[in-house]
């Protein structure tokens, strides 16, 4: 009940700022809330396989220049961090899927058999993508 006060507390500060706005002053952003329960932050998550493998977990999401997600980054392998290595999947090949006990989980379109093989990502080098078809596609 408090948060829901803070928030539209928040809110109706928001709109007497800009009303209170001079002609040719900055203007106020627009304010979005959402509920906590809705959206989840993906970086650590683990990701399974469709058939329940271990495929690790999401270290980073690439964007392109227009800001489209692409690609996540997955620490692919190895245990405990131990002979681990990250590689890039295409965004399309992940799934977010109500689990329970837990807000989603995340489902790679793969197995580990196809993963496998795939190139290691590396920054600042010509990044492989893996699809969910199983093939590998530079992004430029």
């Amino acid at each position: 009940m408090r948060s829901r006060f803070t928030i539209v507390l928040f809110a109706s500060a928001l709109i007497a700022l800009a009303a209170a706005a001079q002609p040719g002053a900055v203007q106020t952003p627009s304010v979005t809330v959402l509920a906590a329960q809705e959206v989840r932050g993906i970086l650590g998550r683990d990701v399974r396989s469709r058939a329940d493998e271990n495929m690790g977990r999401i270290v980073d999401v690439l964007v392109d220049g227009a800001g489209r997600v692409r690609a996540a980054v997955i620490d692919f392998g190895g245990f405990l961090g131990v002979g681990s290595r990250k590689i890039a999947v295409d965004w399309k090949a992940l799934h977010f899927v109500p689990a329970a006990g837990k807000q989603y989980a995340v489902v790679l379109e793969l197995t580990r058999d196809q993963v496998k093989p795939a190139p290691e990502y590396k920054e600042d080098k010509p990044i492989v993508v893996l699809g969910a078809s199983g093939n590998l596609e530079t992004l430029p």
